[in-house]
């Protein structure tokens, strides 16, 4: 136990095992795995090992947990590994299987909460790669609310072809370009055969990277932590200085929720909006905010995103991939670029023990030769790129990423879709011409259920050239790698009558991201006889935990989470 502890904070479980009857038998149960006597008084640490076979994003997870517990043992704590499940969006998109996306973040915040409180962990470390296994493991980590620290698997090296850098949305937009005849038959599949070229998560400033990148801003990553290379030998380096200030953490015991405040968030939020980063992080960080007790709605991202500019040139809109952003200097030289620029809270605490500012005191100035990020005085964008857009169409708000266009307004006729599928027919036949504007419907956290991810359509209007002069509007979601003229979170969603619902084919629709509008013209008198006409569909699944999200889930504009009052 180290000098100065208080047994009390320290260890939650010798305290809670060494009263009356109950002493020996849990005792027991860990003498079982190989416990000795002197172990009960050290701090039990949980390690939420996201491993997994079933995607590459989590394929090299393994390495890092072994890792963890080496080093957990080192530092004089005890680890107490458990397992939390994961599903690849990439590779479920645009199947059923979507539809279980959103569902796994809640799945694997309940795994983290249920195996620390009913274990009486003294921390825990969450490992996790894949988009969900993002702000799953932090909100499992709010609620929990021991010391904790977030270990991030890492980004994928980018594939290779023909002098060009692949990611995984290079294989959807190349769908769209075959269908249009615009690729032939045997780059297509060197495309396909080549994008992934290992373990990681997708290379992109997509949602994994994303909110990796935001946890460092949040204080519960370790700097340079969230943009490492999975396959490279410093993030095993990482994680040894994680379980290292993770056993000081709980020494001093330093929460998250003493963390994670309306500040914190703030500080996330502008990395976010500095980075370019992915739509989804406005639902999660509403989710994450809801977890932490923090008040924090979806209007303050509209005024964080006003006062930071974006100074990331990475993909999908840009040129880069996160490895690139990692080599250019990572996520403390734009924490440092905006700290100075006065658009940071330096004095925010982190897991580390120290603030913010003492965290990049040692970080140099952004230079202005640099490529991958601009200085604050000539970003790539004056605002943030996720703009909250509210009408008559989305009175609750909904997010359109407006990066990468060079107009982000249009007004066009409706094609309107119930379902994803019908929507990619429909592109894939060349049916959806410029100047349309198509809505995804009954696809939102209810309707869905579990509001899927779009990319297979969005992909394939980027793939055809259509990516700038076709809108899409939708209640469900975007991958981290969509861009083009797209809207989505759309709320009240059609499965509760929103709006969106009651759009017929051929209406005018126009998205104006200048005017932050979004708005069906049509006369409210004509909305209104509509809407008295409209029957909520029957529920598309009645049993199992699609069935039980779809009950519990609340509005996007409030995160989807299930506990919300």
């Amino acid at each position: 136990m180290a000098e100065g502890s208080n047994p009390d904070k320290i260890n939650r479980r010798s305290a809670n095992i060494t009263e009356g009857v109950a002493r020996a038998p849990n005792r027991s149960m860990y003498y079982a795995m190989g416990y000795t006597g002197s172990d009960f008084g050290k701090p039990m640490i949980g390690v939420a090992n996201g491993h997994s076979t079933i995607t590459p994003c989590n394929s090299g997870l393994q390495r890092l947990a072994d890792a963890a517990v080496d080093s957990l043992k080192a530092a004089g704590a005890n680890a107490q590994v458990f397992g939390t499940p994961t599903i690849s969006d990439g590779m479920a998109m645009g199947t059923e299987g979507m539809k279980y996306s959103l569902v796994s973040r809640e799945v694997i915040a309940d795994c983290v909460e249920t195996c620390v409180g009913g274990q009486w962990m003294d921390g825990v470390m969450v490992i996790g790669g894949c988009d969900k296994n993002m702000p799953g493991g932090m909100m499992g980590m709010l609620r929990a609310n021991v010391p904790a620290v977030y270990i991030y698997g890492g980004t994928i090296l980018p594939g290779r072809y023909k002098g060009q850098d692949l990611n995984i949305v290079s294989v959807f937009e190349a769908v769209g370009q075959f269908s249009a005849g615009r690729m032939s038959d045997e780059d297509f599949c060197e495309i396909e055969r080549r994008a992934i070229p290992g373990s990681g998560s997708c290379g992109g400033m997509y949602t994994a990277n994303t909110m990796s990148s935001s946890f460092e801003a949040l204080g519960l990553s370790l700097p340079y932590a969230s943009t490492m290379a999975n396959v490279e030998d410093e993030i095993v380096d990482m994680v040894r200085q994680a379980a290292r200030v993770l056993v000081e953490a709980v020494r001093l015991d330093l929460k998250p929720r003493d963390i994670v405040d309306k500040k914190a968030i703030e500080n996330a939020v502008a990395v976010i909006m500095a980075i370019g980063g992915s739509t989804n992080a406005v639902l999660h960080y509403l989710a994450i905010a809801h977890a932490a007790g923090v008040d924090w709605t979806i209007d303050d991202f509209e005024r964080v995103r006003q006062k930071v500019p974006v100074l990331c040139d990475l993909k999908p809109s840009g040129q880069y991939l996160a490895i690139d952003l990692h080599r250019a200097g990572g996520i403390p030289q734009v924490m440092r670029e905006l700290l100075d620029a006065g658009l940071l809270h330096g004095d925010c605490m982190t897991i580390t023990g120290r603030t913010v500012a003492e965290n990049l005191a040692d970080v140099p100035p952004l230079t202005a030769d640099n490529k991958v990020i601009r200085k604050v005085s000539h970003p790539l964008y004056a605002q943030g790129h996720l703009a909250i857009l509210k009408g008559n169409l989305s009175p609750e708000g909904c997010v359109a990423k407006i990066t990468g266009l060079k107009n982000p307004v249009i007004t066009g006729p409706a094609r309107v879709f119930d379902d994803e599928q019908s929507a990619l027919a429909a592109i894939m036949a060349n049916r959806i011409k410029a100047g349309d504007v198509m809505v995804l419907r009954y696809l939102g956290p209810k309707g869905g259920p579990g509001m899927p991810e779009m990319l297979a359509p969005t992909g394939a209007l980027i793939g055809q050239g259509l990516g700038e002069s076709v809108g899409l509007i939708t209640d469900g979601r975007f991958s981290g790698g969509t861009w083009g003229m797209v809207v989505g979170h759309v709320a009240p969603e059609a499965y509760e009558g929103g709006t969106i619902a009651l759009v017929q084919e051929g209406d005018s629709i126009t998205i104006d991201a200048h005017q932050l509008l979004l708005q069906l013209n049509v006369d409210d008198a004509e909305i209104a006889r509509r809407r008295a006409t409209w029957q909520q569909p029957a529920p598309r699944y009645t049993r199992g935990v699609l069935a039980k999200f779809a009950r519990n889930a609340c509005s996007a504009s409030g995160g989807a989470v299930l506990d919300k009052d």
